[in-house]
């Protein structure tokens, strides 16, 4: 099916002339012809199905999950090297809490999260992380799985400003083993979320 598709696509560009509109067709029809053919529809996770109804153009990858490299340097970043993508590109989406109640925050997996810059941009008085059980509960996701679309119920989000230092990044799918490369534009107005510089590099 998936080489149909690309036969398909190329002949149209054929006949229409390489034009840079029927180029650009050509890699959007491929791109969303491989997100079908990595991940079957009957497998989509929440974050997958949000993005189809948002229209958002992403790329699903999917990998070997090593509880090995994991348990040494973490699930961001064990991701990173599993895909072969460089770890400023491949964000983590973590849970916090403040007195008014949870948040979203993305950093790079090569870093920590600042719970103290975070509480400023809430303008919060502190922020502090929310448990492992918690967040799987209240995010509708697997620690290590957690990803910014489709979770129970929308919360404030917090992105760290270096997203836009990438045209695209990446961020959890919904389970392990699984991410998504989206726009890091298209990452934040689809989660209505703010920019602020919340990560610090790790020792």
């Amino acid at each position: 099916m998936f080489l149909f598709c690309v036969v398909l696509a190329t002949l149209q560009c054929v006949r229409c002339g390489p034009s840079l509109l029927h180029v650009s067709y050509l890699v959007s029809f491929l791109i969303s012809s491989l997100v079908s053919y990595d991940v079957p529809m009957k497998a989509a996770t929440p974050a997958l199905v949000t993005l189809e109804q948002l229209g958002i153009h992403y790329v699903a990858h999917t990998f070997d999950h090593d509880a090995a490299a994991t348990d040494e340097i973490g699930y961001g970043r064990a991701a990173a090297h599993a895909l072969g993508v460089e770890e400023d590109r491949v964000y983590k989406t973590l849970l916090a809490q403040s007195e008014n109640g949870p948040v979203v925050a993305i950093v790079p997996v090569n870093t920590q999260l600042s719970l103290k810059a975070l509480a400023q941009i809430l303008h919060a008085k502190r922020c502090e992380m929310v448990a492992a059980r918690d967040a799987s509960r209240i995010t509708g996701y697997v620690v290590g799985g957690i990803s910014p679309f489709g979770q129970k119920r929308i919360l404030p989000t917090v992105i760290d400003e270096s997203t836009l230092l990438h045209t695209t990044i990446f961020v959890s799918g919904g389970r392990r083993g699984l991410d998504i490369e989206v726009g890091a534009v298209d990452l934040i107005d689809a989660l209505h979320a703010t920019l602020g510089a919340i990560a610090t590099v790790n020792d």
